[in-house]
């Protein structure tokens, strides 16, 4: 019988997170550090609007765009926190930032077009512009520019086949952010070559010492900047699914457009839950955010400090809730750490070449998981790791 398959379809690669996952799921006594997901739960007054939401009955659909009160709101917020000036008729409620990203690139990648993208980032994003019969270009980040996207590198990567940058601050994996100065460096090359910037902003209340900046709050950037966004990693509610995502006209009605017709519209004891998430006001703390990035600080620098004291070079993250040291001491690649610290010590990382071509040497850990589970983690590493450097890595690269 013939293949049914779309030929897009069949070369999607698995992810390079998974086999470790699954391995994982075998494991007694197995510590994973490879969730991108909070430990903690979403709190109380959010799951309390969600439990009313479905006690009132309010289990129809919404919108397409999603309940106007929660657009209003996000309005509000992305202005009164970041400065980015989005009307509620220009943001449209998603099934996570996930959907954001898809409608985006559904949106505007068409067949040829070249997609840019910093190189470590997010799994998902190359995979989708091949769906969407464009071609992912990955732009070289490195630990020594702290992993941020270069107007040179930005430049040098350009051809006349070029529509977009993706822009992914603060980073997953690397934790690395992008200051305000930095994002206005890159505004002249993407002006100048007429560039369309997505930017992901899924990690924007998750920084440390500085508060972020966002690209579409720089002086023109908003009418060429799709914005994603959402609430999933600040404020706990993965599994709520809600995200959002902004853009100029044209582009935000064919993105609705795809929306109906895919997604329809957002979970509405979701979108009840974010109403509650954001209502009480935009300062500081708010939601209980305040103390949950105190925490995930406290294990920052503890994670930090620990992975240089074993002698692994480690870049010190800004945002995000990750850390992504190199293993290259070990003569091993990140896959090998990976795969052998994982069967040897129980203990699941991500190998960095899951996120692209400069991670072949690093690996990453999430630091979203208890101190007492971190503290047997490290102890765990440490032991691995002199094993690795007393034998030389056991034959490896």
């Amino acid at each position: 019988m013939r293949s049914f398959l779309n030929e897009r379809a069949r070369a999607l690669k698995p992810s390079g997170i998974r086999k470790y996952f699954d391995l994982l799921g075998t494991m007694e006594g197995a510590i994973s550090l490879g969730v991108g997901e909070p430990d903690f739960v979403t709190p109380w007054e959010v799951r309390s609007a969600g439990i009313r939401s479905l006690q009132k009955g309010y289990t129809q659909y919404t919108g397409n765009r999603g309940l106007p009160e929660l657009r209003a709101l996000i309005s509000r917020y992305l202005m009164e926190r970041f400065g980015a000036d989005y009307p509620p008729e220009r943001i449209i409620v998603t099934v996570g930032a996930s959907e954001g990203i898809d409608l985006a690139l559904r949106a505007v990648c068409g067949e040829g077009d070249e997609i840019l993208m910093p190189d470590p980032a997010y799994v998902s994003y190359s995979p989708i512009v091949s769906l969407c019969g464009g071609t992912p270009v990955s732009v070289p980040c490195f630990h020594e520019e702290g992993f941020i996207l270069t107007p040179e590198r930005l430049e040098a990567a350009v051809t006349p086949h070029t529509k977009a940058v993706i822009l992914a601050y603060p980073n997953n994996p690397t934790g690395a952010v992008m200051t305000r100065e930095e994002l206005l460096a890159l505004l002249p090359v993407i002006e100048r070559h007429d560039l369309l910037v997505i930017s992901d902003e899924i990690y924007a209340e998750l920084t440390y010492g500085a508060r972020h900046a966002s690209f579409a709050a720089l002086p023109g950037a908003k009418e060429r900047t799709v914005l994603i966004g959402g609430f999933s990693k600040a404020f706990a509610m993965t599994g709520w699914r809600i995200g959002f995502v902004c853009a100029p006209g044209e582009i935000d009605s064919a993105m609705l457009r795809i929306h109906q017709y895919t997604a329809l519209c957002a979970p509405r004891v979701s979108q009840h839950a974010a109403i509650a998430a954001l209502a009480g006001g935009f300062e500081d703390g708010f939601s209980g955010i305040g103390k949950m990035v105190r925490e995930y600080d406290r294990r920052r620098r503890f994670l930090t400090a620990e992975f240089g004291r074993m002698g692994l070079d480690c870049f010190e993250p800004r945002g995000a809730f990750y850390v992504f040291p190199s293993v290259e001491c070990t003569r091993l690649s990140g896959d090998e750490f990976a795969e052998r610290l994982l069967l040897e010590e129980k203990v699941a990382v991500v190998p960095g070449s899951a996120f692209g071509g400069c991670g072949e040497r690093h690996i990453r850990c999430s630091y979203a998981t208890g101190m007492d589970e971190l503290c047997e983690a490290v102890e765990r590493m440490d032991r691995f790791v002199k094993k690795c450097m007393k034998n030389g890595s056991g034959g490896g690269k």
